[in-house]
């Protein structure tokens, strides 16, 4: 694949992702968010197996960690947002 090929293809991801994830109704937000922790989950899975590949170059060692830190920001972030949503259903005292 050519530079210009996946340029391309990232730059319209992004476009397709905005217009994605701008258009979601505030009532799909939690199981979206509950589908994008499972994702997040096998990421840092997937990463964690290539950060301990003994062979790999450094650039893949590199790059796995970064993907784990992201990929765990967004686990976390996605908890507490969940969190904080079910917490607004309970009765108040």
């Amino acid at each position: 694949m050519t530079f210009v090929t996946a340029l391309t293809v990232f730059v319209l991801a992004i476009f397709v992702g905005f217009e994605v994830i701008t258009r979601v109704p505030p009532t799909l937000h939690t199981p979206l968010m509950s589908g994008s922790n499972a994702i997040s989950g096998i990421t840092i899975v997937g990463s964690l197996i290539l950060a301990g590949q003994p062979d790999a170059p450094e650039l893949t060692h590199v790059l796995a960690g970064v993907a784990v830190a992201f990929a765990m920001v967004n686990v976390v972030g996605g908890f507490l947002v969940t969190h904080r949503m079910l917490g607004m259903f309970q009765k108040k005292r």
